[in-house]
């Protein structure tokens, strides 16, 4: 885990830790893309989001 130096202290953002990750995943896939956007599908399955409503908590690995 990566942690940042403010003011002496340390602090560990754990969201945007997180948000940064997906934000690499989606630019890995949009740059092995053939096209020149990813679909809403496309971006739903890299960010492991589920939009059937039974599914809907359960996309945690």
């Amino acid at each position: 885990m990566n942690v940042a130096l403010v003011r002496g202290t340390t602090v560990q953002d754990h969201v945007a830790l997180a948000e940064i990750e997906l934000c690499g995943e989606l630019i890995i896939a949009a740059s092995a893309a053939g096209e020149d956007r990813l679909s809403a599908d496309r971006i739903d399955e890299v960010l492991k989001v589920s939009t059937d409503v039974g599914q809907l908590g359960n996309n945690r690995d």
